[in-house]
């Protein structure tokens, strides 16, 4: 009688990827139990109650009896970039791989703050370029190819948005105007076909702006979340956008406005 050949192991999760799972998946069913948490990712109660309670002090989830909620939060407000990392990371992944696949040796590209343009530089460092410059404002890009070899990176001066890691204001915008770009990989809070690309802070606004005008190519990168959506100050007018990479969940209706205004939409 032939033994059964015992399971294999399930691979473990870093921390930061589980926790990332676990607002995709309660997100999606709208409510998690700790048991049922715990059994999906081949842990212990007290593991997912650790992981719950980091993500309830992070303004990821709410916390509930036994189990964890999904925090209701209108995309168009200022929120952290701590949390906006954990939202939709699965498909800001794939929007970062497909907005690095773009990027050509020798040129000089802007990556603007936020979670979808981080992803696009983590996606960088797996490049095998042998030059490229990266001009950014936000301290986390800066930080995350710092040690690439064959990245020079140029951070822009300014007033820290904490929210954001991100650097803004006249200092900003004077060290911009003195140079320019192939490409801007713009990452918005909104985007709405007839308003235009929306985020909630006006300096922040206005340093965008700049980027556009100092850059050939304006790829905007978002989840299609974003789309649809109006925050405080306005950017741009869609159709100063040559291309928008997002996910394929896009309304259909949304993708087909912006092409209609000559975007060139790229569903991931």
């Amino acid at each position: 009688m032939t033994k059964a050949k015992p399971a294999k192991p399930r691979p473990r999760l870093l921390v930061e990827e589980r926790r990332r799972l676990i607002v995709d998946l309660v997100g999606k069913q709208g409510r998690a139990t700790v048991e049922e948490l715990a059994q999906a990712f081949g842990t212990s109660a007290v593991t997912i109650r650790a992981d719950l309670e980091a993500l309830a002090r992070a303004g990821a989830i709410a916390r509930s009896h036994g189990g964890a909620l999904p925090v209701h939060t209108p995309v168009s407000n200022d929120t952290p970039l701590n949390i906006k990392e954990t939202r939709r990371h699965a498909q800001k992944l794939r929007i970062g791989q497909a907005a690095a696949e773009l990027v050509r040796d020798g040129e000089t590209i802007i990556l603007d703050s936020g979670s979808t343009t981080a992803e696009i530089a983590r996606q960088l460092r797996q490049r095998k370029l042998e030059s490229l410059t990266v001009i950014t404002n936000a301290l986390n890009i800066a930080l995350e190819l710092s040690n690439v070899p064959h990245v020079r990176v140029m951070m822009l001066g300014g007033m820290l948005r904490q929210t954001s890691y991100s650097l803004v204001g006249p200092d900003a915008e004077q060290a911009l105007a003195k140079l320019s770009a192939d490409r801007l990989f713009l990452g918005v809070d909104g985007l709405d076909p007839r308003v235009g690309v929306t985020t909630p802070d006006p300096l922040e606004a206005s340093l965008n702006a700049l980027m556009i005008r100092v850059s050939r190519e304006t790829v905007a990168v978002l989840d299609a979340t974003k789309l649809g959506q109006r925050s405080l100050s306005v950017i741009t007018p869609v159709e100063k956008l040559h291309r928008v990479i997002t996910d394929t969940s896009a309304p259909a209706e949304t993708v087909e406005a912006l092409r209609n205004a000559g975007v060139d939409v790229t569903l991931v």
